[in-house]
């Protein structure tokens, strides 16, 4: 039988237990062993299997005890996997270590009173894992008083502030093995409280958090930080010399987060949908961690569960489903000329150039479109193409991935132009086009096309669009696009939906320079008449009104059948 597909499931156990397909990132393990950092901060785009890697590296080092005290072999849970392949000085490491492992992501709250009882319960979750070192002599008597306090709610802010380095400490004393120290979403408490306005008081606590734990604690083996974004030193890791970090720009670990071209394609001939492997190509691949192709695992994930149910599964664009994408809508908002420009450039396949910051805060996001320009890229929104670097800076060409991710640009700038339509005045629009006013179509066309930003992947079916788009606004008519009449399908129709009302037929053509404008309305014209358009119409009784339409960049010339 066919493993399972475990949509969502982060815990390393569950899914090997379970019978659940698993793709071997184990080798992760030694190259922890090898580089030997001592804080290691992973940041990588949301649902690339971050937390998953923490349950597994937890999983495999940690001497992990029962409320008793009696020791657990989780041995078995790396059985057949390509770690217990690379010799004795690795597996040896297996169980040896007491591990800490909190998630910050529950501090996603509207409050910082609420955002901290979410971490300060992940803290006292993780102080009663380990309460069996309150068993015996091992702690004194005050400490495990402070211990026990952190586990009743009873002890200060100060100490849950410097919780996980006490923890670590406590560890020690039982063990005699200093501790590995896992957090997972390390970010979420700052973006939060940035966009909910108490940014200074939570980036006060989790700065506490991080330096006492990670900083100067003899009690610390190594840890491993995870986030989508870095944060920079000064915000959160101030003084904290030992970090080494490994962002989607990094050689280190590149293969570890997300899945390989071979990962993928192995996954789809074992589901029998290796007929699939161009679609999900398009779709989901396209991200390049240093220099390492990579698949979005939580797409692809999704995908091969609905393929296995479906005969023939259409992509969706799952992993932008997962989330607001307020940062692309923020961009688009806030665009002025030069982005929309950049944005539409993206969305019909093109690339920009940006510099790139690394180190940023919550609160620089808005001080440059350069910043949101960092964000997208660092979360998964945009990938990069080429490098060139200047006066100490790095510029990165940059793209769209892949299909998935163009529809959320595309379906953001669509909400966005949508909104813009409101601002359009429909009824001077309609009686501009009955009364043949073709100035006062022009304006309105013109103004809207000033401010809007192409979602399609070319200019024709842009302007196309948005006059499918616009004309709807037209009252009394129903608006249709190519459909046939006379010799031919004229690009858009609208038809009365009552008498005495007249046919409107337009005919559009694009061309790349203002003066060529003229010209090609009266080439639309032209058609309009040879490939009789009108005459089926006007064969009914209908007066027929037609218009030949040129659109150049954000400009639109329109002309009458009596101007031809």
């Amino acid at each position: 039988m066919n493993k399972f597909i475990g949509i969502g499931i982060e815990n390393y156990k569950t899914l090997i237990e379970n019978n659940y397909y698993y793709i071997d990132k184990t080798m992760m393990l030694k190259e922890l062993a090898d580089k030997k950092g001592i804080v290691n901060l992973f940041t990588r785009p949301r649902r690339f299997g971050k937390t998953l890697t923490l349950s597994m590296i937890c999983t495999y080092f940690e001497d992990e005890r029962t409320r008793d005290g009696e020791k657990k072999d989780n041995s078995r849970y790396f059985i057949g996997k390509r770690i217990m392949e690379a010799g004795e000085r690795y597996t040896s490491e297996m169980g040896q270590y007491p591990v800490i492992k909190v998630s910050l992501k529950s501090a996603k709250q509207p409050s910082y009173e609420m955002a901290y009882n979410c971490l300060k319960n992940e803290v006292i979750d993780e102080f009663e894992r380990h309460s069996y070192v309150l068993e015996g002599n091992v702690l004194s008597e005050k400490n495990k008083k402070r211990y026990q306090n952190v586990i009743d709610e009873t002890a200060e802010e100060s100490d849950y502030a410097t919780a996980l380095k006490f923890l670590s400490q406590c560890l020690y004393s039982y063990h005699q093995k200093k501790a590995i120290i896992l957090i997972d979403e390390y970010d979420v408490p700052l973006e939060n409280a940035y966009f909910r306005g108490f940014y200074d008081k939570m980036i006060d606590f989790v700065r506490s958090l991080f330096e006492s734990a990670l900083k100067t604690n003899d009690a610390l083996e190594f840890a491993v930080v995870t986030g989508c974004l870095r944060i920079s030193r000064e915000s959160i890791f101030t003084g904290l010399n030992n970090l080494s970090i490994n962002s989607i720009l990094s050689n280190n670990y590149a293969e570890y987060f997300g899945f390989t071209k071979a990962e993928v394609e192995e996954m789809l001939s074992y589901y029998d949908l290796t007929c699939k492997l161009d679609e999900v190509k398009q779709w989901y691949d396209g991200y390049i961690f240093g220099e390492t192709e990579v698949y979005n695992p939580w797409s692809i994930i999704n995908y091969v569960n609905t393929a296995i149910s479906e005969s023939n599964p259409f992509p969706k664009p799952y992993w932008s489903n997962t989330s607001s994408n307020s940062i692309v809508r923020d961009l688009v908002e806030k665009a002025d000329e030069k982005v929309k420009s950049e944005i539409e450039r993206l969305i019909d396949g093109e690339s920009i150039e940006k510099p790139v910051h690394e180190d940023i805060t919550y609160e620089d996001i808005y001080r440059t479109q350069d910043n949101l320009w960092n964000f997208l890229f660092f979360t998964g929104y945009l990938k990069v193409t080429g490098k060139r670097f200047e006066d100490d800076i790095v510029y990165l060409r940059m793209s769209i991935p892949n299909r998935e991710v163009k529809y959320v640009y595309k379906t953001t700038v669509r909400e966005w132009f949508d909104l813009q339509l409101q601002t359009i005045d429909s009824k001077a629009l309609s009686e501009a086009i009955i009364k043949s006013d073709t100035e006062k179509m022009e304006d309105i066309i013109n103004n809207l096309l000033g401010t809007s930003m192409s979602y399609y992947d070319s200019k024709e079916a842009f302007y196309h669009g948005a006059m499918m788009i616009l004309l709807k606004l037209v009252s009394g008519y129903s608006v249709e696009s190519n459909k046939e009449a006379g010799d031919g399908r004229p690009d858009i129709i609208l038809f009365p939906n009552g008498p005495r009302k007249p046919v409107i037929i337009m005919e559009f053509k694009q061309c790349e320079e203002y003066p060529e404008m003229e010209a090609g309305c009266m080439e639309a014209l032209k058609q309009i008449e040879e490939r009789k358009y009108a005459e089926p119409f006007e064969k009914k009784g209908y007066e027929v009104m037609k218009y030949g339409m040129c659109f150049c960049k954000k400009n639109c010339m329109i002309k009458r059948i009596d101007m031809l």
